[in-house]
């Protein structure tokens, strides 16, 4: 059975979005045609996908974007206790790929129309949510550098991660673990939401997003020549645990004390927070339309 009406908002500046230019709204509505679901088709800024959301009060909005589009739609839908629709439009998708999404527009229509909601984990930096994870060091930096350049960002990343990977900045940290302390020094602190595997093949993919924790990993502190390699080793699936991360184990909450503003990286998105910063999970926090099950 259809919905009466389901809101599909799309962030029109987003990687794929923008790419269609001209053709994305005719796109999206063949799309949800063949599914046989009547849509209400809402093509905005970046700054507006909040507000259009909450303009609704549909119990299912389908949201297209990036990473960071979807954190900022799932923010206001988590409040709400209503349900995400996911539409990959964004550059890299990787939430899209870890809730079984291929990265077609007809298979993420066909979710949003027809599969289950079911509730998935979400994780929070203070009152931010993100999908994915978040992050302090040199991705925050290397995404910052990325966004400076004139090119489109999946050509801006190599250059940026080369230059932060050759010049990084180790930072000390006093973490609080679970309510155990911890201090270390890494260029780079990441906290997932769920664990991230480090097997070859499925570097950056997450077996569960429901298991109710923070995979937190901490890189020992090294030169550039030594965090190159050891970003190599990664992407062979060669990484050596005890001699490349300074920390690595799966927490609820991870407090990070350090005093002031600092720049974090959620889901691909720099956003300035004030310190101590508390990192937590929320289990089954945010419902999301998932492919149907056999």
């Amino acid at each position: 059975m259809h919905r009466q009406v389901l809101p599909v908002v799309i962030n029109r500046e987003g990687g794929t979005a923008a790419r269609l230019g001209d053709s994305l709204a005719d796109k999206v509505r063949e799309a949800f045609a063949a599914t046989g679901q009547p849509i209400d088709l809402h093509l905005v800024a970046a700054a507006d996908i909040e507000a259009t959301i909450s303009a609704s009060s549909a119990p299912v909005v389908a949201v297209g974007g990036g990473d960071g589009t979807l954190a900022s739609a799932a923010g206001v839908l988590a409040a709400q206790d209503r349900c995400l629709g996911v539409l990959p439009l964004g550059t890299l998708n990787h939430f899209a790929r870890d809730i079984g999404l291929d990265g077609t527009l007809e298979q993420a229509a066909q979710v949003a129309a027809h599969g289950y909601c079911a509730p998935i984990d979400v994780g929070y930096a203070g009152e931010r949510l993100f999908l994915n994870n978040a992050s302090l060091g040199i991705y925050a930096r290397m995404v910052e550098d990325r966004d400076r350049r004139r090119l489109p960002k999946w050509l801006a990343t190599l250059p940026a991660a080369l230059r932060v990977l050759l010049w990084p900045q180790t930072r000390r940290l006093d973490l609080e673990i679970d309510g155990k302390h911890r201090r270390v020094k890494t260029p780079l602190l990441f906290i997932g939401n769920n664990r991230y595997s480090l097997a070859r093949g499925r570097i950056g993919r997450r077996a569960s997003l429901t298991d109710g924790e923070l995979g937190v990993i901490a890189v020992a502190q090294r030169g550039g020549a030594g965090l190159v390699l050891a970003a190599l080793r990664m992407m062979r699936g060669k990484i050596d645990v005890h001699a490349d991360f300074a920390a690595r184990e799966s927490a609820q909450q991870v407090i990070a004390l350090r005093r002031g503003d600092h720049h974090v990286a959620l889901d691909g998105e720099v956003v300035e927070l004030d310190f101590p910063l508390t990192f937590r999970v929320d289990p089954g926090g945010l419902k999301v339309m998932l492919p149907a099950l056999a």
